[in-house]
């Protein structure tokens, strides 16, 4: 605008005031630097030795005012004079400007990217000026120490200051906030999700949760979960498991959030259990990405029957029995995607198990896609889905076992498998099922549980960890002279006599020792045991003493197994609609014991199915297009009634079983138990009975009672002063001598077996008994 447009005429003829001259005068000296700015400009004293003002240079400012103000009146469009205002003015004498800092070259025109660097350098500019300028006089350089100045800084102003100076402090705060365990356990949201995620509060359990780790220690003073993290970096672990009594007892906020909210907690439980381990370990992160808590022992564990809507999103212990297992599958955890128009990588994105990642459009060049998924850069997790199924014993009378879909994930993929009693705790979660709503017709969302914890309920091999002072008390009962005589009583001391049978019986859980002949075939050694009697001799209750004594045991019924169920059966998968192998018992039954009873009341189309098990130890399938051999190395110890109900002693024993011969020729020892009447031992035995179930009942008078009773009976005098070995020490016994122990033959005892050998094989053809075969053990 000219300075012909500053004065204008107003209304009534007055004329606007542009400038006041004293204000001319104020405003036309010079500031200095650190003078606040001058739409406040503070009264300045003045010095008695300042220079006087001329009068004639203020009657030239006069004039100067009133030329301006005439100009101010407005363009004259009429008159003679109406070309005035677009003459070029003559040049001032002193408007004039310095070439030092003049730049008259010319310059190309810049591209958009260039203009936009140049405005976000001026930008930076400007803000860095405005800063300087809302800064306070006493940080400024100022050459004069004028103390004055600093006296006359407007005081609304310095009130700025602060409050600029007190946001970002509370920025700072804000993101370092942490509360107290009083203010944690108050919660102060709608939900108790919608709590833990809030930043303090996240910042605060995770804290506490690493004060939990690295402060909790045992009733001698060691830190619990150190040694866990070391022992976890020393076998290259996954998974932290923390006792939720421990943590309950020393936070029992945070064990409180995380039965209630576990799957915001557990996320923090990650991290942290992550930094600590770094922390004794710097470079663990190469070998895993994640460190992963595992809570056990929650306090009230549910049967598939009991849960309800009200469980859901809480962390649940369910028990029941594994029925099937999925493959694994990678499972995307952190996705990435390509845009196909930019090429710009998106992401990454947390997958999570409920919902797909979907991306609606591009944040780079803004289209909607199509979006490709990068694989190299997509973190993948394992991913693995088993069906747990009620335990037969809490299933109610007269109803259907229930079950539910559990899914494993990380490290927790063939934690159990098919056959298997497990204790699982994991969130309890909802999912979308498309074909449950279209089949009923509203809305209907499917339950899943996903694993936190897996463990056996039973797990044998897990109470097998043999400790040094169970070596040592294991290395010096085997130096007892009578260590056979001891071992032999202890097979099912509740059975009275039957002293061949407990002999065959340990035999067989103690096994033989599996060679290689000279790289041609193998030689198992199991031995295998095949129980022939009348009823009611405690057949089955040997076998169910060896269920329990065995570390790996598998119990069957001739009448209720298959072929398919003792060896392999062929089914497709629901989920991938591929053919899937499941095993039946002597798979499961891999290096333990497989127990048979009735095994007489099998088809023979089923006991012929398991020859190739019980001799080779395999079991070849070949069915819907799979052609594989599954491991069956396992002792069969089966059962069986002879024909008409009891034992013949007058034909042989080929004849008093049905069985065929190359089914009897796979069994190393053919035990036969027969009911005769005899007073003497009908009274000895009924004696015991009646002595078992007192002691079974009574307390420790009455067994003192029963057992001098038992002196002056006789009742067993073969069992008598040899001592028992409990049913713990054992198994471990057992388990400890088949890990550890390689008995040889030398070459006079090879001599002896075969001179028995071919006696035997003699003995047979005169007396027309079964002859035993060369396949021992």
């Amino acid at each position: 605008m000219s300075s012909a447009n500053r004065g204008r005429l107003v209304p009534g003829g007055a004329r606007k005031r542009g400038r006041d001259v004293d204000e001319e005068m104020v405003d036309s000296s010079p500031a200095p630097p650190s003078s606040p700015p001058a739409s406040s400009p503070p009264v300045m004293p003045r010095d008695e030795d300042e220079d006087e003002i001329d009068p004639e240079d203020m009657i030239q400012d006069l004039d100067d005012a009133e030329e301006m103000m005439e100009e101010d009146a407005g363009i004259d469009l009429f008159g003679d004079n109406f070309d005035r205002d677009y003459r070029q003015r003559e040049r001032n004498i002193n408007d004039f400007y310095e070439t030092a800092d003049l730049d008259d070259e010319e310059y190309d025109d810049m591209d958009l990217a260039a203009r936009r660097q140049l405005d976000a350098r001026l930008n930076r500019r400007d803000r860095e000026l405005a800063r300087q300028k809302a800064r306070p006089n006493a940080f400024l350089p100022d050459e004069e120490d004028d103390v004055a100045d600093l006296t006359r800084q407007p005081r609304r102003r310095r009130h700025r200051y602060d409050e600029e100076q007190d946001d970002m402090d509370m920025v700072e705060d804000i993101m370092t906030e942490e509360l107290s365990a009083e203010a944690l356990a108050d919660v102060k949201a709608a939900s108790l999700t919608d709590w833990v995620v809030q930043p303090a509060v996240h910042r605060t359990i995770a804290r506490e949760f690493k004060s939990f780790l690295t402060e909790f220690v045992d009733a001698q003073g060691v830190s619990v979960y150190g040694v866990r993290i070391r022992t976890l970096g020393e076998v290259n672990a996954e998974s932290l498991e923390v006792d939720w009594d421990d943590l309950s007892n020393m936070k029992p906020t945070i064990a409180y959030f995380v039965a209630n909210a576990p799957s915001e907690v557990l996320k923090i439980f990650d991290q942290v259990a992550m930094e600590v381990t770094l922390y004794h370990y710097p470079d663990y992160e190469r070998i895993h990405s994640e460190i992963h808590v595992r809570i056990n022992g929650l306090p009230v564990s549910y049967t598939l029957r009991q849960l309800r809507q009200s469980h859901l999103n809480c962390l649940i212990r369910v028990s029941g029995v594994v029925t099937r297992r999925t493959g694994v599958f990678p499972q995307l955890k952190y996705v990435k995607f390509d845009c196909t128009k930019c090429g710009v990588t998106l992401g990454p994105f947390p997958q999570d198990s409920n919902a797909e990642v979907k991306l609606s459009f591009c944040q780079n060049c803004q289209s909607r896609g199509p979006f490709t998924l990068n694989s190299e850069k997509t973190v993948y997790r394992n991913y693995q889905k088993i069906t747990l199924q009620e335990s037969p014993g809490t299933v109610p009378a007269g109803r259907l076992p229930r079950h539910r879909e559990v899914i494993l994930l990380w490290d927790l993929i063939d934690s159990a498998k098919p056959g298997e009693e497990v204790e699982i705790t994991g969130v309890y979660r909802n999912n979308y099922d498309a074909q449950l709503n279209s089949k009923n017709g509203f809305p209907v969302f499917a339950t899943i549980l996903e694993a936190n914890h897996v463990v056996k309920s039973h797990d044998q091999l897990a109470g097998f960890r043999l400790t040094e002072e169970d070596e040592r008390e294991i290395r010096a009962l085997s130096r007892n002279p009578r260590i056979i005589e001891m071992i032999i009583s202890s097979i099912a001391p509740s059975i009275y006599g039957h002293t061949d049978i407990k002999t065959a019986i340990a035999l067989s859980l103690f096994g033989g020792v599996s060679k290689m002949a000279q790289g041609k075939h193998s030689i198992r050694g199991d031995i295998n045991l095949l129980l022939l009697g009348d009823p009611g001799t405690a057949k089955s209750q040997v076998l169910k003493y060896v269920e329990s004594t065995a570390h790996r045991a598998v119990f069957a019924t001739g009448q209720g197994a298959s072929a398919v169920g003792l060896t392999a059966s062929v089914r497709r998968d629901p989920m991938t609609s591929e053919w899937t192998l499941e095993g039946g018992a002597l798979v499961l039954a891999d290096k333990g014991t497989c127990l048979i009873d009735e095994f007489d009341k099998m088809n023979d189309q089923d006991r012929t199915s398991i020859h190739e098990a019980m001799e080779q130890q395999t079991i070849s399938i070949s069915k819907a297009g799979i052609v594989t051999t599954l491991q069956a190395r396992c002792a069969v110890v089966a059962a069986a009634n002879p024909i008409g109900g009891r034992y013949n002693g007058t034909i042989p024993f080929s004849q008093n079983v049905e069985l065929t011969e190359p089914i009897l020729s796979r069994f190393d020892i053919l035990c036969v138990v027969r009911d005769t009447v005899d007073p003497a031992e009908d009274e000895r035995l009924a004696s015991f009975v009646v002595n078992s179930h007192g002691r079974a009942r009574g307390g420790a008078a009455e067994a003192s009672a029963n057992a001098a009773e038992d002196d002056e009976m006789q009742v067993d005098p073969g069992q008598k002063q040899k001592g028992e070995i409990s049913q713990e020490l054992l198994r471990k016994y057992i388990l400890y001598a088949r890990e550890k122990c390689r008995p040889k033959l030398y070459q006079i005892d090879q001599d002896k077996i075969a001179r028995l050998f071919a006696d035997m094989r003699r003995e047979s053809l005169a007396t027309g008994a079964y002859p035993i075969t060369a396949s021992l053990p």
